[in-house]
């Protein structure tokens, strides 16, 4: 493997008003990307994420609507989280990551792997923009930051669904997909109430 100094690009999401620019690391030949490959496996193999609210494509997505009863009070509604990957706390997500290991895991001889493996490929995180390298402290990969989003959002769930009055809820990446009950709730309570999560989680309606 020929590797290279990670580089960063800009795609337009034609989608939302203005148009803005989504910055995206290819981080592909990077040194720490295979690492980060067997990370992820080895995290899926050994100590698997909690997968109760995520989907994995749009098939998914239609089995759970077709099984989720419909009354004429409930209404769909979507939220998108606001610059996830640039605001997932390393630090953060290593004391869940660890929390994880330790709940799943009773060798604590792969825990400690996992975990130096984590570390590695936290401080390769670094791209190159303009002829400069730049290093970020707080911007994760995909599937290390799901481990940061995963276990915030299914505890969310998990404490507030009554409150909230969420009948289902899917999540594929960063976009989430609701249904709510509009006697109880409204959209901009479930926002309100999501933005209080956490001070790097914001979202939008």
């Amino acid at each position: 493997m020929n590797t290279s100094v990670p580089f960063n690009k800009g795609l337009i999401e034609v989608h939302k008003p203005d148009q803005p620019t989504r910055p995206v690391v290819n981080w592909r030949n990077a040194p720490a990307y295979r690492l980060s490959r067997l990370f992820t496996d080895k995290m899926n193999h050994t100590a698997p994420l909690p997968q109760a609210f995520k989907i994995k494509n749009t098939q998914d997505l239609l089995r759970i609507l077709d099984d989720t009863s419909l009354l004429p009070n409930y209404t769909l509604g979507s939220l998108d989280t606001t610059n996830l990957y640039s605001n997932v706390s390393v630090k953060e997500t290593k004391a869940i990551l660890a929390n994880i290991l330790t709940q799943k895991l009773k060798d604590p001889q792969t825990q400690q792997e996992i975990l130096e493996g984590y570390d590695v490929i936290t401080k390769q995180n670094y791209f190159a923009h303009k002829n400069k390298i730049v290093i970020q402290h707080d911007r994760l990969a995909m599937e290390i930051a799901e481990i940061f989003s995963s276990a915030h959002r299914t505890l969310t769930l998990n404490t507030r669904d009554t409150q909230t009055r969420i009948v289902n809820y899917c999540r594929h990446v960063d976009d989430i997909l609701l249904i709510f009950d509009s006697n109880h709730t409204n959209i901009q309570k479930i926002l309100d109430d999501f933005n209080t999560l956490h001070p790097k989680l914001q979202f939008t309606a």
